[in-house]
């Protein structure tokens, strides 16, 4: 049996069943994962007497947490839609010659991570926002965090191969039994061990190591369609370009989050005080509750466009994202409505105290005024890497965060105080979703054989 037969689902399925049968497990995948980071919040805004300096010592280490995870982005989020390509195609061994180069990028990127920031790890944080009061939580939660690096490259990274393959089921069993593991231990750790911020950067570490355990596991199983073999485990100059050049734009939408939150949090620190970080570690915690699933829901998507991509079915790849479209905006818009109106509820999750709820309740509609929009960017991006167009999704990438909110989070305070660092965010949103739906309208209108990026 060749790889079109294993796959010809890909090709031939129902798009709105097929959507549904890959997309769920990675919506449930991506809802389970971010468990990780909000169940830790929960838990740690929670200590006794501590519980919201602990709260934004974490708000604090989030930039440097996020730069860790996005550089799994690199070979996941470029590589995975290149072996997707090369399954469309029929070429079962170029995909393993992708995913055994991606494989040794990330062990690379893992050691030169680990050694990196441990050693320059005291002045990003005060780079960050820490202040003197949450430098300590911020730095003990840090420092544990960066020894499971490796484990964090392989369970993020290694992940969208099996994503890629159609296994989407496969890839949400990976990060479920991470995520259970996280949700035993905190509350062992953070309560029953008085570890507090320790005890939940040692669960989150523990609770990665077994999420990557299983997944290179399985892409060394005879289970999986690509497998991680040693005489592809070696640096392929060619692939190794091209997965990097596809997945820079994944890179940069996390990087970029990373940047986004020292801006916020040096500018809240400035012109409101710890209160303020508080309240933007809750509502961004608050905004992944939405884009968590819409991620998971792009990454189900993204094989069936670049399968069909590599198998020259361009009407399937048109009716998937105009379906997709359909379904994003629809979810976000309806999240923004009961955000809208119940703010109280949502920050009460994540903090009992008064004014924190209070401040949050206030800010967080506006905060995520353009949030119903949002999903336009996130399927457009969707499509230019599924589609192999590494240029056009950079340019999307770099739309919102880049070229819009950081500059607009820092000018605006200067004219509203601290609620400019608020008004940045809906404003960025709107204005970057008009830009990428044009542009992906007229891509999908003019949807054509592109240049053979895998040569």
């Amino acid at each position: 049996m060749n790889i079109l037969e294993q796959n010809s689902s890909m090709g031939s399925e129902k798009i709105s069943k097929l959507m549904l049968r890959l997309s769920l497990p990675t919506i449930i995948a991506q809802v389970i994962n971010v468990l990780y980071n909000i169940v830790d919040r929960m838990y740690v805004g929670h200590i006794p007497e501590v519980g919201a300096d602990a709260l934004t010592g974490l708000g604090v280490s989030a930039p440097l947490i996020l730069i860790v995870s996005a550089f799994s982005m690199f070979v996941g989020g470029g590589g995975a839609p290149l072996a997707a390509i090369a399954l469309g195609k029929n070429d079962k061994e170029e995909a393993e010659k992708i995913l055994g180069t991606g494989t040794f990028i990330l062990i690379f990127i893992s050691i030169a991570l680990t050694i990196g920031v441990l050693v320059f790890k005291e002045p990003l944080l005060y780079l960050f926002g820490a202040s003197e009061v949450s430098f300590s939580y911020a730095n003990d939660y840090t420092t544990i965090y960066l020894f499971g690096t490796i484990f964090v490259q392989f369970a993020l990274g290694l992940n969208l191969f099996i994503t890629c393959q159609g296994k989407t089921k496969i890839a949400m069993f990976s990060v479920l039994i991470g995520a259970i593991t996280n949700i035993i231990l905190d509350p062992i750790l953070i309560y029953g061990c008085d570890m507090g911020v320790k005890g939940a950067a040692i669960a989150t570490v523990f609770s990665q190591a077994l999420s990557a355990a299983f997944v290179v596991t399985f892409l060394a199983s005879k289970k999986s369609i690509i497998r991680i073999r040693l005489k592809y485990l070696k640096l392929n100059v060619n692939y190794a370009i091209k997965t990097i050049s596809l997945g820079v734009s994944s890179f940069t939408m996390q990087v970029t989050e990373s940047a986004i939150l020292i801006v916020f949090n040096n500018g809240l620190l400035k012109y409101g005080g710890d209160i303020y970080v508080g309240a933007m570690t809750i509502m961004q915690s608050v905004m992944q509750l939405l884009t968590i699933p819409i991620n998971g829901f792009t990454q189900g998507t993204q094989p069936i466009v670049s399968y069909n991509y590599g198998a020259q079915k361009y009407d399937r790849v048109k009716d998937t994202m105009k379906l997709s479209l359909k379904i994003i905006v629809g979810a976000t818009t309806e999240y923004y409505v009961l955000v809208f109106f119940f703010p109280q509820l949502f920050a009460r999750i994540f903090t009992p105290e008064p004014d924190l709820v209070n401040l949050v309740a206030k800010i967080l509609p506006i905060f995520m005024g353009g949030m119903w929009l949002f999903g336009v960017q996130m399927t457009s991006q969707m499509f230019f890497v599924g589609t192999g167009q590494a240029g056009k999704s950079l340019f999307v990438a770099l739309l919102r965060k880049v070229i819009l909110l950081i500059p607009m989070a820092i000018i605006l305070p200067n004219f509203f105080g601290v609620m400019g660092v608020f008004y940045s965010e809906p404003i960025a949103d709107i204005i970057s979703a008009s830009i990428s739906g044009c542009l992906l309208f007229y891509s999908l209108k003019k949807l054509k054989v592109y240049p053979d990026i895998l040569k």
